[in-house]
């Protein structure tokens, strides 16, 4: 054997070697590591037409966007609705390279919408539960609710869209054994959860729990927490999101982080504010 033949077989058998010690193990090659990718809501500028917040929106480096609906005055959603239709709606996006995330459709529901959300794309449509109950009555209660989203259900997939149930005080979708209780008992592809942290640090549960308990159900997310004004956004207030970003990563969550607040400051100040909670939360995750 020549010094070339030599050197080939010490190499090959070095590489068999490490496959064998691999199978043993059962190691992997590494996952690549979790992406965060964020969108707004267009109703943090309510007082813009939608064109205006959606320019805002993209400046301010998000990639996606949330559409609301009538809540709180927000003219967005029946404005895409009545005037511009799917194409130019789809074209407004377009130009400022933005994707569609989502319909906030508290107002007027998902059924009024759901046309409109397909034929510009497809994407997640928001909207509340229903009355709370009594713990020994929340199988049942839930079991109910979910029958009853059946048709809307169907009406998603028709469309290819998802519906995502926000979390919210006083609701049937409150407590972490309610999101238990939707899990356990939800078997529609298209139903999930939209997690609302602020309504789950006002009865003192876990955002963490919430998370890892919706896990693939997890639809849409609220960068948001319990404190008055500003101090609603990441960054601002004294909520710490690394945790809930690592829970995140964990599950891990395929869809945007929507930083949120309500109230209406002016333009500007939004702006800025949005600025600050964009960059904390990369920064976050960049750790």
């Amino acid at each position: 054997m020549n010094r070339r033949e030599f050197v080939a077989r010490g190499a090959l058998a070095a590489g068999s070697a490490c496959l064998a010690l691999r199978d043993v193990v059962g190691a992997a090659p590494p996952a690549a590591p979790w992406r965060l990718q964020l969108s707004t809501s267009t109703v943090q500028f309510a007082s813009l037409s939608l064109e205006q917040a959606c320019e805002r929106i993209a400046q301010l480096g998000f990639s996606a966007v949330d559409i609301w609906g009538a809540y709180e005055n927000c003219p967005h959603l029946d404005d895409a609705q009545q005037r511009l239709g799917p194409e130019r709606l789809r074209a407004l996006l377009d130009r400022h390279q933005l994707k569609l995330y989502a319909f906030s459709t508290y107002v007027g529901g998902y059924a009024k919408y759901a046309e409109l959300l397909g034929q510009a794309g497809g994407g997640v449509a928001v909207q509340g539960s229903t009355r709370p109950c009594p713990p020994e009555e929340l199988t049942a209660k839930m079991k109910a609710f979910l029958e009853g989203l059946r048709p809307l259900a169907d009406l998603a997939e028709q469309h290819n869209s998802y519906l995502a149930i926000e979390n919210h005080g006083q609701a049937l979708l409150d407590s972490l054994d309610s999101f238990k209780a939707f899990t356990d008992l939800n078997r529609s592809p298209r139903l999930g959860i939209a997690l609302a942290p602020y309504h789950l640090q006002a009865r003192g549960a876990s955002v963490e729990e919430a998370i890892r308990i919706s896990g693939r159900q997890l639809l849409f997310f609220y960068a948001w927490q319990k404190q008055p004004g500003l101090s609603q956004l990441p960054g601002h207030g004294p909520t710490e999101f690394k945790p809930w970003l690592a829970a995140l990563a964990a599950i891990p969550y395929r869809w945007y982080v929507n930083p949120f607040m309500h109230g209406h400051p002016e333009p500007e100040a939004m702006s800025a504010a949005l600025r600050q909670a964009r960059d904390y939360l990369r920064e976050r995750v960049s750790r």
